[in-house]
């Protein structure tokens, strides 16, 4: 049975990889998530080859904190009671900072960025400084990896899993425009 919450060690490669332009695979509230340093776009080029997914579609990030998701998103554009609504727990959509590249966008002008509650991506966040990429680890089409084995049919050893347990959650966060109030996944 996995730790609810990942050990030191475990940490340390995870945020060694991540550094080194690594891809990761990681529990999240619901499923099991691809990632990766969002600056580095040769490993976020990396996930979209493995999920088969196409650039023009974007992918969110997930942070530990407010300040983490602030380098990428203007935090300042929303009203603070919509961010204290929905944080931590709820994907929303942001105006994008300049750190928040095209490339992690794709056609999107916003950037999608969730303040997670899920210790193990939280102490993955903390651990490494900064928020990261977060996809659903699985190929488009098929359902996303609620389990290490469907997790190591999907990707093999192409893909180091950090060992903790996925949240409670049985669907994929919601995805809310923070700024439009539109509903954009429920």
């Amino acid at each position: 049975m996995l730790p609810k919450s990942p050990r030191r060690q475990d940490l340390r490669k995870a945020v060694a990889l991540l550094r080194h332009g690594q891809v990761i695979a990681y529990p999240t509230e619901g499923v099991w998530g691809l990632g990766c340093d969002p600056r580095r776009r040769p490993a976020l080029r990396h996930i979209l080859r493995l999920k088969k997914r196409p650039q023009h579609k974007g992918v969110l990030l997930i942070a530990a904190t407010r300040s983490q998701a602030a380098r990428f998103a203007d935090l300042h554009s929303v009203e603070e009671q919509v961010l204290a609504r929905y944080w931590p727990g709820t994907t929303l959509v942001l105006p994008a900072r300049k750190e928040a590249a095209a490339w992690l966008r794709g056609q999107h002008g916003g950037i999608a960025i969730r303040v997670t509650h899920h210790e193990a991506s939280r102490r993955l966040c903390r651990s490494f400084g900064r928020a990261i990429v977060s996809t659903s680890a699985n190929p488009a089409g098929l359902q996303a990896a609620r389990d290490l084995r469907t997790l190591k049919r999907y990707f093999g050893a192409r893909v180091w899993a950090l060992p903790a347990r996925l949240g409670g959650q049985r669907r994929p966060s919601r995805i809310i425009d923070a700024v439009t109030g539109r509903i954009l996944r429920s």
